[in-house]
């Protein structure tokens, strides 16, 4: 694998920390891991190998926060996406200790943060000044896997709880040979990030993150301390919703640096977002390097499987796109809108009037898009100027893109099928609208695939602290803060009626805050603590998903495999011995 663009500057961390902006971007391969570190670039490249990993690993965390919540489905459409029904098992909330995608995030998290420990006891062996850094500079590159280390325990201790506390590559006498309370890893967590916050870089300057895009800076691991706090109640037990404010509110008022909202919802998400004020941490991205959000189980699966034909983006190749996400539906197969509180992703956007997110996606060109949703007919002009529409896979329809799930093949819109059987059985490829979050740029942009992978955005740690001052009853600053991020989705001509009060008419009460953090982050691998923290994961129903039995699928099941490999390891509670 390769690292990414902006990381690999000549002697990065003496550039940003001297405040240097003339700096070239410098592309290099893999790192070795014997004898390496004779120069300071090889110190540089070595503390960003980590970072390689933990930008392929969104891939996993994304299908388990994403299948087992309530905004996405992947159907079964003509045979397709069966897979012996491991994304049902998710949907329902039946997976076993043998589904596979538990153990990828387990793998992938503790595989990088045992790379993150080597990186760091190599780093603690050696001299600043042999390599021609500053104190600062060194600190700040050890700080750099130091925070990321602790990103990888948030999401374990998000899936799992109950987990195993390794802190040495070369000394294995030093980590856990079980299990540790979550109490232990949430306190360390805890500490790793505020002991190195103070030893990272600031963003002092409008323009974005530019160079240092894809590095911890101190508002990056402040951000971790506020997912932290927010989700405390459940991963502790621990009431921390004024540690959470009290972060939020300083990287809000700028004392962990300079962030603002982008003007459009899309901007965090573009080509050139290194540049947008919105955006905390990013992993960069390049076609022919590292792209990982643009392949596999990310965004390049949320189209239908012959959209390069609509896109025109044929020359790109991230394995070919295909149709394994859609949104849950809101109509049932007479037209009837479904009445489920959660779900129903479209119709939640639909509420407020104007909204620009439900405009058909579309390539501008000249590296511009609009809208977010692809649905209905897509239309495109073939090489000979002509018009078609893309078709199903096997080309025996024309695809027709509902906002409900079902056997439609080639009834035109408007029509419904006879069979009115509707769940992740019974779909085919016009079921469930697909989405853009990133764009999909055509073969005659400059920047196809450029778009960085973004982890935090300034908006995640708004909405965190409008959700702490709801929580203890301050309804308007909430609802304020809320409405800061909400007036750019929506015309001039809709503000009254579609921001909160006293902004405007909308009502916030807790059920609207948890569907606003549903619109704003739809697709960025969240929705599953969302939930869990509104006491709705398992409580809940949605489309084809009636309520659980109990609470234990708030974590996941650790599963046999990584079981046999440590016979220290204790299942969790619910899933057996």
């Amino acid at each position: 694998m390769k690292l990414s663009k902006y990381i690999t500057g000549l002697f990065l961390a003496t550039a940003i920390l001297s405040g240097c902006t003339d700096l070239d971007e410098t592309l290099y391969d893999q790192v070795g891991t014997q004898n390496y570190y004779n120069t300071k670039m090889d110190v540089i490249r070595a503390t960003f190998r980590p970072f390689e990993h933990a930008f392929w690993s969104i891939q996993s965390r994304h299908v388990l926060n994403e299948l087992t919540a309530d905004q996405l489905i992947t159907p079964t459409r003509d045979g397709w996406w069966d897979d012996g029904g491991k994304w049902r098992r998710l949907h329902y909330h039946t997976w076993t200790v043998e589904d596979g995608d538990a153990q990828t995030e387990w793998n992938g998290c503790f595989q990088g943060i045992m790379q993150a420990n080597y990186v760091i006891e190599d780093l603690n062996t050696l001299s600043a000044e042999t390599f021609g850094f500053t104190s600062e500079e060194f600190n700040n590159l050890k700080a750099q896997c130091h925070v990321l280390r602790a990103w990888f325990y948030l999401r374990l201790l998000d899936a799992f709880r109950n987990i195993p506390l390794a802190v040495s590559f070369n000394n294995v006498s030093l980590n856990s040979e079980g299990q540790v309370a979550p109490k232990v890893i949430f306190e360390f967590i805890e500490k790793e990030l505020n002991e190195n916050i103070g030893l990272l870089v600031q963003k002092e300057k409008p323009g974005g993150n530019g160079s240092i895009q894809g590095q911890w800076t101190k508002a990056g691991a402040a951000a971790l301390l506020v997912r932290l706090y927010l989700n405390a109640e459940k991963y502790v037990g621990e009431d921390r919703y004024a540690d959470c404010e009290n972060i939020a509110q300083k990287i809000v008022d700028g004392e962990y640096g300079f962030y603002k909202l982008a003007d459009s919802w899309d901007a965090p998400f573009d080509w050139n977002n290194e540049t947008c004020d919105e955006v905390i941490f990013a992993f960069p991205s390049s076609p022919g390097y590292s792209y990982w959000h643009y392949q596999g189980d990310t965004y390049w699966w949320t189209v239908p499987s012959q959209a390069h034909y609509y896109f025109n983006d044929t020359k790109a190749k991230a394995g070919g796109h295909n149709c394994k996400y859609a949104c849950s539906p809101s109509y049932d197969l007479n037209g009837n809108k479904y009445d489920f509180s959660l779900g129903m992703t479209v119709d939640k956007f639909r509420k407020y009037p104007g909204d620009v997110r439900l405009k058909l996606y579309k390539n501008l060109g000249e590296n511009h898009r609009e809208g977010l949703f692809l649905f209905g007919t897509l239309e495109y002009q073939n090489e000979n100027g002509e018009t078609e529409k893309v078709m199903s896979p096997n080309s025996d329809y024309a695809l027709c893109i509902r906002d409900a799930v079902g056997q439609f093949k080639g009834l035109p819109e408007g029509q419904y099928p006879q069979n009115k059987e509707s769940n992740l059985q019974s779909g085919d490829h016009n079921s469930g609208w697909h989405f853009c979050k990133y764009p999909f740029y055509s073969d005659t942009d400059t920047e196809q695939m450029e778009s960085d992978y973004v982890e935090i955005r300034l908006a995640e740690v708004i909405y965190s602290l409008a959700e702490c001052k709801f929580r203890q009853g301050d309804v308007k600053g909430a609802a304020h803060l809320l409405n800061q991020v909400r007036k750019r989705n929506y015309p001039q001509e809709n503000l009254a009626d579609n921001l909160y009060a006293p902004d405007g008419k909308a009502q916030l009460t807790e059920s609207e805050l948890l569907d606003e953090w549903g619109r704003e982050f739809f697709a960025e691998s969240r929705r599953r603590i969302d939930l869990i923290r509104f006491g709705k994961f398992n409580r809940g129903t949605w489309w084809d998903k009636s309520a659980d039995a109990d609470n234990h699928t708030e974590i996941f099941a650790i599963t046999r495999e990584v079981l046999n490999a440590n016979h220290y390891l204790v299942q969790n509670p619910g899933y057996g011995k």
